[in-house]
């Protein structure tokens, strides 16, 4: 769990915001009415409500700004340094003393003017006193506007800087610039530092997290650092420095034995040197990287014998802690980031090191005496000379031997992604592992759905001998049907020039049918077009007369019978608009004696279209007959009897929204109801 957190640090308003925010609050929660027919004793009391509660609030919230900053000497060392590396610890008191100062001086203002109106003796005169007490305090918060300016930078640095726990275990990495800091922390974390073949890219400490025998390690990564001295060293090599100087960390120094970082191993071994007070106490690593380019066994004898001194410091270092001595192979070790070869090796045995050093330490405090204390532990006697070693069955010996060849052997997907063109050109085949009767199944094109059907339902093994079964079954069925149909003629006993009719009946039958077919497979996307607009003049009777005359049919009678129907058709409709002109004759022969033309018109406009009758059902409507129409339009009137007596208002009338809501729009709030806002 992290110790600091610096983003829960409130907003710091600069001067003149603070001032808005100050005055604005004192004019929405006090009184604002007042009167100079009121009671001296009344007025007095009004304008000192006003001064007390402003200073209350200028004291809660400077009180909150000093609270929330972190002191230097009550935290954590390593914070403490770094502030100071990063804002200089006497600038950062001097603004939070300013802010101090501020708070006490509101404090007297208010005091000594809450006195002076206790004996004011007016209306104007405790007013002028309040004005001139909240003028005061705004004075002294614009004093302090560059201060509060200069917290509020600090704020917003503090909010980026990394959640560094400083007791948890940590594995440092340090070294010269651009030797493959960066790159290490991408590869054993899921930290995303910025890595650019040029010096201090990496400009502030970043953290990544990784597991090591089920436990969480914090891996820090920190800037390069030059060999000069002290004093020239500037803020980013000093977050190292800070960093080296007070996290109980495994340490690991990373040395570019390609040089290809720009600094030769004798000067990164000379900045080891130099920096080798800061290692005490602590596990350090020495890492060679870049093995790539360069080879440890191809380094010279000179660049040989400089990394040899650093080993042995390096131990000095190891055993000077109070530990045994380590083996030689955990002190140096060899890497390449760019092939990952080794930096799991490197990566283990730092957190190792790290591990068995705090397990040293505990054994050694005071607390573990304490916890020893408890423990009994309970060794049985031996009854007799007999040996009972552990008894495991062969069966489990050799599934455990089989399932560590299988799991051997096996490839993890992210293996075969690597070697098949990695993230985004290696697919995974998901059906691999499908359970099949045979492997040259699992590639078969499944389909789910097939017009509208789940194909799950129809699968059946036998699915082809039955299908043949019921072609034999439908090929005797046709035959059967063939034999004993009596309606089409072989035309064995007809003529031929009957068989040949009866050959272009066929042909044209088969016609029809493809057409009506074509036809009503295109009937939902074609818009169904009345005769009269038939443009081909595919529907005349002429056409049908030829048709029928070269079927060796008399066309007359079919002729005949389909002009009398048009005829007809146009007959009645002659009819039709006969009887309205006489309607339209009458009416205007009524109409003589009528006074206005506008009576005329009307007479005839109902002569040529008469209403429907209300009670009269039309298709659609859901009733069954103009009786239940009826009783519902009675049932109807009913309902809304009661509310047209009582002239309320229906769901016919106009309706107009209140536009100002008085809620929103009158007077003052009482304290807490702005929330929905």
């Amino acid at each position: 769990m992290v110790q600091y957190n610096f983003k829960k640090i409130t907003v710091v308003p600069s001067g003149k915001d603070f001032i808005d925010i100050i005055l604005s609050r004192t004019q929405r929660q006090t009184p604002t009415v007042v009167h100079k027919g009121y009671a001296i004793s009344r007025l007095r009391q009004f304008y000192m409500r006003k001064v007390k509660f402003t200073q209350q609030n200028f004291h809660e919230k400077l009180s909150a700004i000093i609270d929330e900053f972190p002191r230097l000497d009550d935290i954590h060392p390593f914070y403490g340094d770094l502030l100071h590396v990063l804002y200089n610890k006497d600038h950062y008191k001097l603004a939070l003393g300013q802010i101090n100062t501020a708070r006490n001086l509101i404090g007297k203002i208010a005091k000594d003017y809450v006195r002076l109106l206790k004996y004011g003796d007016s209306l104007y005169r405790c007013k002028c006193l309040k004005v001139a007490a909240l003028g005061r305090m705004c004075t002294v918060i614009k004093r302090i506007g560059p201060s509060l300016a200069y917290l509020e930078q600090i704020r917003q640095h503090m909010a980026r800087l990394p959640s560094i726990d400083p007791n948890t275990r940590t594995i440092l990495i340090c070294g010269y610039p651009n030797v493959g800091k960066s790159s290490f922390i991408n590869k054993i974390t899921r930290a995303d530092v910025d890595v650019q073949p040029y010096a201090f890219t990496t400009k502030s400490l970043f953290v990544g997290h990784t597991d090591y025998k089920y436990l969480r390690y914090q891996v820090i990564d920190t800037p390069g650092i030059l060999d000069r001295p002290f004093e020239d060293r500037n803020i980013i090599e000093m977050c190292s420095i800070t960093a080296l100087a007070h996290l109980r960390a495994a340490v690991l120094f990373f040395l570019d034995i390609s040089g290809s970082c720009g600094y030769s191993i004798a000067q990164q071994a000379a900045l080891f040197h130099s920096i080798k007070s800061l290692f005490m106490n602590k596990p350090l690593i020495i890492v060679c990287n870049k093995t790539d380019l360069q080879p440890f066994d191809g380094l010279s004898d000179e660049d040989k014998k400089l990394v040899m001194e650093m080993k042995d410091e390096a131990m000095k270092t190891v055993i000077g802690q109070g530990g045994e001595a380590i083996n030689d192979d955990g002190v140096l070790l060899t890497m390449s980031t760019l092939t990952e070869e080794g930096v799991m090796a490197v990566k283990n045995a730092a957190c190792e090191r790290l591990l068995n050093q705090r397990v040293e330490l505990k054994m050694k405090s005071k607390k573990m005496n304490d916890c020893l204390n408890r423990f009994h532990v309970a060794i049985p006697k031996p009854r007799d000379q007999k040996e009972r070693p552990a008894c495991i069955p062969q069966a489990v010996l050799e599934a455990k031997a089989k399932a560590v060849t299988e799991k051997e052997k096996r490839k993890l997907e992210k293996e075969l992604e690597s070697e098949n063109g990695g993230a985004g050109v290696y697919s995974a085949n998901l059906k691999k592992n499908y359970i099949l009767a045979s492997d040259e199944w699992k590639e078969d094109i499944m389909p789910e759905i097939i017009d509208g059907h789940n194909v799950a339902d129809f699968i059946d093994p036998d699915i082809l001998q039955r299908l043949e079964e019921l072609e034999r079954e439908e090929g005797l069925r046709l035959e059967h049907e063939a034999d004993d149909d009596d309606f089409e003629m072989d035309g064995k006993e007809l003529t031929p020039e009957e068989q040949e009719a009866l050959a272009e009946i066929r042909k044209k039958k088969s016609l029809l049918i493809q057409q009506h077919r074509i036809k009503k497979s295109t009937a939902e996307s074609r818009p169904t077009v009345p005769r009269k607009f038939d443009k081909d003049r595919k529907f005349t009777s002429e056409r049908m007369g030829r048709q029928l005359s070269a079927l060796g049919l008399d066309p007359t009678s079919a002729v005949n019978r389909a002009r009398s129907r048009s005829v007809s058709r146009r007959g009645r409709k002659r009819e039709r608009s006969l009887a309205r002109e006489d309607s339209d004759v009458d009416a205007m022969d009524m109409d003589v004696d009528q006074p206005g033309k506008k009576l005329r018109m009307r007479s005839r406009s109902r002569s040529r279209s008469r209403s429907r009758p209300p009670g009269d059902v039309t298709p659609g409507e859901g009733f069954k007959d103009s009786a239940q129409k009826v009783k519902a339009m009675k049932l109807a009137k009913k309902s809304v009897k009661n509310r047209n007596k009582d002239a309320r208002r229906g769901e016919a009338d106009r309706v107009i929204p209140t536009l100002k809501p008085k809620h929103l729009f009158s007077g003052k709030r009482s304290i807490g109801k702005t929330s929905r806002r």
